[in-house]
């Protein structure tokens, strides 16, 4: 894996510098996995914790079901607006103090939102928590890119996607399981908690990993200049366009299919947590098979892979909702087609983003994964969005099946067209 001798010792200071002397041991790597993983956790247990409770907040908070879906929307537009400034000033300033920082807003955001009297409080307070968790996105990839290249990076990735993954996994679940203790508010309180203790990590267990000497300037200037130079970079914007229609895809089921096997296949809110944890696993499923064919398949190949399982996936989707399934023996099937639509994308990710941040020298890694992180959550709040702009204002299984069809397909043909020239020179 290279040589970086990276020190995760108990250390608060801002400035602890990693040097090129030492193989990486087994320990290092499996504890950076570990805090890096729990950085990017919060965004999606932040989404997925409180999917169980839509119908109830909306009762509660007297509101449309289409209101509280912006919520939703408001954190992942809340990330991408977030990721653009603190990706740059993760190169400029290092990487630990922004990411301080963000763990601590991120905190308060979630304890507020446990107090809400409004949909539309909700919706700011959500839009605050997303700006918040853009730190521990956008870091997370950087640091990374700080130390590791290629298939290295695939596989820590991979890796990566393992233990982030256990948060969608168990969120509704836990979600489910807490609305028996409590009303949707306990749930914010909790993700408070969490969120307290993940800053602990950060601070006594995440080193700084940008040396001064290989920082940026913060500048509007360069700035423009190096965002003007990616989104002109083939080999970046390829994979980031394909990421980011792949996520908007994913996340018009996440935002939509607790509404929708609630009121079209009369689920019950732990019934649906089942069910998402059962497809999340999927993605796991997947990711791992990705880790395990790296190096022994390229990169571009596996990426094109979980494009064609997503497509196939989705495209079975139309038909069921053409079909007009319901009941129980709608719910399976509907599951399953989700279960090999979230495997597919287990492939995807891991895959895009490699070749995405691989492309760019660790000098602008932050601005990149700014830039790719961004795009990614933008896409994905605002297609899953369209899933509840119907007629009724609720989203429904033809609604999210017509959405995703539509991604699903625009992610393909810009693989077709552009994703598959990442391999090439850089324009």
């Amino acid at each position: 894996m290279g040589v970086f001798r990276v020190s995760l010792a108990r250390s608060s200071s801002a400035e602890a510098v990693t040097a090129p002397a030492e193989p990486r041991s087994r320990r290092s790597v499996a504890l950076l996995v570990m805090v890096l993983g729990t950085l990017t956790a919060m965004g999606p247990l932040a989404t997925d914790l409180y999917l169980p409770a839509f119908p109830a907040i909306a009762e509660d908070l007297g509101s449309s079901q289409a209101r509280i879906q912006l919520t939703l929307t408001a954190i992942m537009l809340g990330m991408a607006l977030g990721q653009l400034v603190i990706g740059p000033m993760s190169d400029a300033w290092g990487r630990r103090v922004p990411l301080l920082v963000g763990a601590a807003l991120f905190t308060v955001a979630s304890f507020l939102c446990a107090l809400v009297p409004s949909a539309g409080v909700f919706v700011a307070l959500r839009f605050v928590q997303g700006v918040a968790g853009a730190a521990g996105a956008v870091i997370s990839r950087a640091v990374v890119r700080d130390l590791f290249e290629g298939d290295d990076a695939a596989r820590f990735f991979s890796r990566l996607m393992l233990v982030m993954g256990l948060a969608p996994l168990l969120g509704p679940v836990l979600g489910g399981q807490l609305l028996l203790l409590g009303t949707w508010r306990l749930l914010f309180a909790v993700l408070g908690v969490v969120s307290l203790v993940s800053l602990a990590v950060v601070f006594f267990w995440l080193p700084e990993s940008l040396p001064r000497e290989r920082r940026g300037s913060m500048n509007l200037a360069g700035l423009v200049s190096t965002v003007g130079r990616l989104v002109r970079d083939v080999r970046f914007v390829g994979p980031v366009l394909v990421l980011g229609l792949s996520f908007g895809m994913m996340f018009t089921y996440i935002s939509a299919f607790s509404f929708v096997s609630q009121n079209e296949f009369g689920a019950s809110a732990q019934q649906f947590s089942m069910v998402f944890a059962v497809n999340t696993l999927g993605i796991m499923v997947g990711n791992q098979v990705n880790g395990f064919l790296i190096g022994r398949v390229e990169t571009v190949r596996r990426l094109a892979a979980g494009l064609v399982g997503a497509l196939t996936a989705v495209l079975s989707l139309g038909v069921l909702a053409l079909a007009g399934v319901g009941g129980f023996a709608g719910l399976v099937a509907v599951t399953a087609v989700f279960f090999v639509m979230m495997f597919s994308v287990g492939f995807v990710f891991p895959n895009a983003t490699t070749l995405a941040i691989s492309s760019q020298p660790p000098t602008v890694a932050g601005t990149a994964s700014a830039l790719m992180g961004s795009l990614q959550f933008a896409l994905g709040g605002g297609l899953a969005a369209l899933a509840g702009l119907t007629a009724s204002g609720e989203a429904s299984l033809a609604s999210m099946a017509v959405v995703m069809v539509s991604t699903g397909v625009v992610a393909a043909a810009v693989f077709v067209v552009v994703a598959r020239r990442s391999v090439r020179p850089a324009v």
